[in-house]
């Protein structure tokens, strides 16, 4: 027999969903755009939410921006149920905002739909003389403690985003995306199927809600319409509805025969 070539089918692409996670100027949007192969430029404050799927290695990854400012932040638990991993950016500059970073992450990582799902931490800004190393980030957050409480696999890198773009991107950013898409993938029917669960509970909660507020407002209408009525009534005023209910009723056919007797009488 001849020797024979067969290639090999291609698998489709993993598809994972990250949240991209951290306090306001982090650089959180940044990281975001050069993984995506765009071009570092200053970018404004994200307020709300932002989405951008990219495909790196063997995944397509949709990665959910996040605001970090404290009035959006509350926002961050919509979209829990949907992500296998959270990426957590720290801006190693701040050191006076390390009790706030070392709260909001704790509050992060203890919410049940993240809690035991893997976490990339990547310290960034690494490029400015200020900025904290690895050991002094870890210990100001009490990171060890954090992630082993709440059974997060965890990962920190140093790097800098805005150092290169796409294929010369920092490879701390790069490294880490790849161990975190690998512990996701190692792990895939744990994450994948809790996803699902999660959606699947998030979907019946706010299609509950959603009843729930249609009943309210059924309620509200027909008391208000109970106020109306008995308001009309004190003061005497009919309705449009009210005489439609006295109009008398005639027996028989419209176009019937006069009974002109009836008349005189």
């Amino acid at each position: 027999m001849g020797n024979c070539l067969c290639k090999r089918k291609r698998e489709p692409k993993r598809k994972i969903t990250l949240g991209i996670f951290g306090l306001d100027n982090a650089g959180k949007t940044t990281t975001v755009k050069v993984l995506a192969g765009d071009p570092h430029t200053e970018t404004a404050p994200t307020v709300g939410f932002n989405q951008e799927v990219i495909g790196i290695h063997q995944y397509d990854i949709t990665f959910y921006d996040l605001g970090g400012g404290k009035k959006i932040r509350d926002i961050w638990q919509t979209y829990f149920p949907e992500i296998y991993g959270v990426v957590y950016v720290v801006d190693s500059t701040a050191s006076d905002r390390m009790d706030e970073i070392k709260e909001n992450l704790q509050m992060l990582l203890e919410d049940e739909k993240v809690s035991g799902k893997p976490i990339l931490l990547l310290a960034n800004k690494q490029d400015q003389e200020t900025a904290l190393d690895e050991v002094d980030i870890m210990e100001q957050l009490n990171l060890e403690n954090t992630v082993n409480i709440n059974r997060c696999p965890c990962r920190i890198e140093t790097c800098s985003a805005i150092k290169g773009t796409g294929r010369k991107i920092d490879p701390s950013i790069k490294n880490g995306i790849k161990w975190l898409c690998g512990m996701i993938d190692h792990n895939w029917e744990k994450f994948h199927g809790r996803v699902e669960s999660d959606m699947e509970e998030q979907k019946k909660k706010r299609e509950a809600e959603l009843e729930a507020r249609r009943e309210r407002v059924k309620k509200l209408r027909e008391e208000r319409e109970r106020k109306e009525r008995e308001e009309n009534e004190r003061l005497g005023i009919v309705t449009q509805e009210d005489e439609e209910d006295d109009v008398e009723v005639m027996d028989g056919g419209p176009f019937r025969r006069v009974d002109v007797r009836e008349l005189e009488k």
